[in-house]
């Protein structure tokens, strides 16, 4: 046997029975035990009581905190035995100014990272008993980049929202312009800002809580630091995702739209009809708005001009049975897009909601899982009563998605905000004008963008 065998083996008896040795401590410091009983796990970490788990993913880095992937917390309300992650980015801090101190509890916020529809948990209310770790973390998540979109889209979409710029951002950029720190009191004058602009008090309250927390998290004060961490935050409001693509290859697509008069359904079915047809789709609109007959035949010009089938009914027609017949003609001609469009409800009257849940229901039986969405078309120059609108009709209906029109004729336009915030639902077009390609799909990443700007100095400056 060679010496450089022979050295080999004695290595591998050394390592082999220093293991032994070492296993053999283990099992003494651990104590006896049951026989059968298997190897005792550690025992969980604690983490303070003001971090509560939510939904999400695990932060990766951090070892040893309970509801992280890895670590032997409770599971929660994710996947089976998976454990929730914490919601470190938006933990209640004392509000500031004169917000009511339970109006968050009853909206709590939610994460970044969330499907439509999913609730948030509620979280603590010490900021002081985070550990540093903690602070650590949030700072680092509050650092969240946001992807810029084109050049060439942000820039539109800016153009279009000059009304909420020169209005709503306008007073709110003018908290930070030409100042190299702020001052505690800009969270009381940001709060003035954000509540006459139709942005509501629990929303508000939200935003500026999370604000300051990263704030805090990241022990900065100067006025651009400040600014950016308040795009991120706002962007972690608007990016709800969808659960669907709009439109599927290879089926029929049925899509509902409610809302009020006056909102802008019809003008929205036609738009988007115009879209979808410009894409080579084939699209049917039905015309279940049977109480006004300037209605259908306002859907019927847009047939004609766009060139698409319209399936109408007799006047006072059951508006359930025309929107069976549109679903069923779209499947009977491998229709790939059917939009249908309701009579404007109050949300108030409730045999108007009524036959709004038929009409749904009418649209399940012509085609199974029909309609594929329902969307709520608002009008963003109403302000809150859009949103008391949106909670009624939610009640009526399960809506998946916010059309919100006329956004480029208000100088507040915090309303988007409050939507996103309340409803947890997304928000998939906005109209930004009167022509058919000014009905935009929503990105929040460009709309923020075009919103905030990299800094207060981009925001126009407040009209004399």
């Amino acid at each position: 046997m060679t010496p450089a065998v022979i050295a080999v083996v004695l290595a591998l008896v050394l390592i082999i029975g220093g293991f032994i040795i070492a296993n053999q401590r283990g099992q003494l410091a651990a104590g006896p035990r049951s026989r059968g009983d298997g190897p005792k796990p550690p025992p969980p970490v604690q983490a303070p009581a003001t971090l509560l788990a939510s939904d999400g993913a695990g932060v990766p880095g951090v070892p040893g905190l309970p509801g992280l992937p890895g670590t032997a917390g409770t599971p929660g309300r994710g996947s089976e035995g998976t454990p929730p992650a914490l919601d470190l980015l938006n933990p209640v801090i004392p509000a500031a100014g004169r917000l009511p101190a339970d109006a968050h509890a009853a909206h709590p916020p939610v994460p970044t990272a969330r499907a439509a529809g999913t609730p948030a948990a509620p979280v603590g209310d010490d900021l002081g008993s985070l550990p540093s770790i903690a602070i650590q973390m949030a700072a680092s998540t509050a650092r969240l980049s946001i992807p810029a979109g084109s050049a060439r889209e942000v820039e539109g979409l800016r153009r279009r929202l000059a009304a909420p710029r020169g209005g709503f951002m306008a007073r709110l950029a003018a908290l930070f312009r030409g100042k190299a720190d702020i001052d505690p009191s800009v969270w009381e004058r940001m709060e003035d800002v954000l509540l006459s602009s139709d942005v509501g008090i629990a929303t508000t309250n939200r935003l500026i809580q999370s604000t300051r927390l990263a704030v805090e998290a990241e022990r900065v004060t100067d006025a651009a630091s400040v600014w950016r961490i308040l795009k991120t935050e706002a962007h972690a409001i608007l990016a709800i995702e969808p659960k669907r693509a709009l439109v599927e290859d290879g089926k029929t697509n049925c899509f509902l739209l409610v809302g009020v008069n006056g909102a802008g359904k019809t003008t929205t079915i036609g738009k988007l009809a115009t879209r979808w047809k410009t894409d080579g789709r084939t699209v049917i609109l039905g015309a279940a708005d049977t109480f006004r007959a300037a209605a259908v035949a306002q859907l019927e010009a847009w047939g004609r001009r766009i060139g698409v089938t319209v399936v109408k009914g007799k006047d006072g027609a059951d508006p359930a049975s025309v929107a069976f017949e549109a679903t069923k003609k779209g499947v009977d001609d491998g229709a790939q897009v059917v939009l249908v469009d309701t009579a404007g409800r109050l949300q108030t009257k409730q045999p108007l909601m009524d036959e709004l849940r038929k009409i749904h229901k009418s649209m399940g039986k012509a085609l199974e899982g029909a309609p594929h969405e329902t969307l709520l078309v608002l009008d963003a120059t109403t302000g809150q009563n859009a949103l008391q609108q949106a909670l009624l009709f939610r009640e009526a209906a399960p809506l998946t998605g916010i059309v919100l029109t006329k956004l480029d004729g208000t100088a507040k336009g915090g309303i988007i905000l409050a939507i996103c915030a309340e409803l947890q639902l997304p928000v998939r077009f906005v109209g930004l004008g009167e022509r058919a390609d000014d009905l935009r799909t929503f990105h929040a990443n460009d709309f923020v963008e075009a919103l905030f700007g990299d800094d207060p100095s981009s925001a126009p400056e407040i009209s004399a």
